[in-house]
């Protein structure tokens, strides 16, 4: 059985067209909230929360409204196609009111925009497992993740060419953007055909239900101990305090970098996107000898080991008081540090449990994460009003070593996973 990687592509430009816009958002929403609309970091901070807050309620939801709908083009594929239509038309109108200063106008269309994109994330995620056999999923959703990185790096290039360094005009970048989310869609609709190809996957998959009995009875006895162990379950608090910690702090950067250097670092708008375009390549880079790394001393050690890399550049960071081609060298080690703890972080919380719950602990990884990125803008975003932008990168230092000095505390869920058969599977992490 051999995953079928045309196929695969195309199911991913869903995703690469929702990553793009993160990646515009994250960057571009926060210039127009300070610059345009004279906001405070601290409203500002509330308002790049709101997605977070959306996505708590939207996500499950939306993924379990997908699962019931069966219409002849499939069940995924209307959430994408009316979420996109919807976020493409909306977001046009996002720098029009920047442009026309109209702060009213920005709130109702960027709220808009939130819950279109809210509407369909879930399912245009749950339309790889739908469409691909289970075997070889792994490989599959490296190739959706790669397809994201690929979008971000495309909205970066965007900013980086058609920022004009002498006005706030974004319109150029979020039609660059709207178009590239509008092609995506059109080319996933014309050659992806979802019921067809869904009960196609249904047909061909047969499965070993001995073998799937007899490995689920060896690992009864483990597995109930975990779920009934006490130090197992204060192994899983520290790891998700972990997961809450260094979210705070990466969050924290990504949402204020834009702003930062330009109030710190007097760089003109769009000067952001060489930091973060290293960092993004740096990521995708280091996937394939992180999953080697991971293989031979274990996950727990290698977020260790990424920790501190995030730690010793947000550090770093904290002492430049201009901008310099060293900061792309720490940009490349934050990209590889993140990479190491995000490869491994949803490995280690899953293997804590029984098998039949594996569902429910993503859940609750993603509810840390999310709820880690409601808090940190508004966090971090009143220290930089009310005391200075300067306190950005240590802030985000002091919440990495506090993840650092949680995940020492985390005794179970570790292990040394299996060396990957094909190279691109070391691409396959959680989105």
């Amino acid at each position: 059985m051999k995953l079928n990687y045309k196929r695969t592509f195309f199911v991913g430009l869903a995703f690469l067209s929702i990553c793009a816009f993160w990646q515009m958002y994250d960057n571009i929403i926060p210039l127009m909230l300070k610059n345009t609309f004279g906001l405070g970091e601290t409203v500002t901070g509330i308002i790049m929360a709101l997605d977070n807050v959306l996505a708590l309620f939207l996500l499950p939801a939306l993924g379990a409204l997908s699962d019931k709908v069966d219409t002849p083009i499939g069940k995924r594929t209307p959430f994408i196609i009316g979420g996109t239509l919807v976020a493409v038309i909306a977001v046009i109108f996002i720098p029009i009111a920047n442009n026309q200063k109209s702060l009213g106008m920005f709130i109702f269309f960027l709220g808009v925009v939130l819950f279109a994109m809210g509407t369909y994330r879930s399912p245009a995620v749950a339309l790889m497992p739908d469409l691909t056999p289970k075997p070889l999923r792994s490989k599959a959703n490296a190739v959706i993740n790669l397809m994201g990185a690929v979008g971000g790096v495309y909205t970066l290039i965007m900013i980086k060419l058609l920022v004009n360094k002498e006005s706030s005009d974004y319109l150029p970048v979020f039609l660059s953007v709207a178009a590239l989310m509008v092609i995506a869609i059109i080319l996933l609709v014309i050659t992806i055909n979802e019921k067809k190809i869904a009960e196609e996957i249904k047909a061909s998959e047969t499965f070993d239900q001995e073998a799937v009995e007899d490995k689920s009875e060896q690992m009864t006895d483990q597995q109930q101990v975990y779920e009934m162990s006490g130090k197992v379950r204060k192994s899983l608090i520290f790891l998700l305090a972990s997961i809450f910690f260094w979210f705070t702090a990466y969050n924290a950067v990504t949402t204020a970098f834009s702003r930062y250097v330009e109030v710190v670092w007097k760089l003109k708008p769009g000067g952001f996107t060489d930091a973060l375009l290293v960092a993004t390549v740096a990521a995708i880079a280091s996937y394939i000898p992180i999953g080697h790394i991971a293989s031979r001393i274990g996950r727990k050690k290698t977020i260790l080991a990424g920790i501190l890399l995030m730690t010793g550049s947000y550090l770093c960071g904290a002492f430049f008081t201009s901008y310099s081609f060293f900061i792309n060298i720490i940009f490349a080690f934050t990209g590889i540090g993140w990479a190491a703890i995000n490869v491994n972080s949803l490995p280690m919380v899953v293997e804590m449990c029984k098998n039949s719950d594996i569902g429910k602990f993503t859940g609750i990884y993603y509810t840390t994460s999310m709820s880690a990125q409601i808090i940190t803008p508004i966090l971090s975003g009143a220290l930089l009003e009310s005391i200075s932008y300067r306190t950005l990168f240590p802030y985000a230092a002091v919440f990495s070593i506090a993840s650092f000095c949680t995940m020492l505390l985390v005794k179970h869920g570790d292990s040394k996973p299996m060396k990957r058969a094909n190279a691109i599977e070391n691409f396959d992490v959680e989105d």
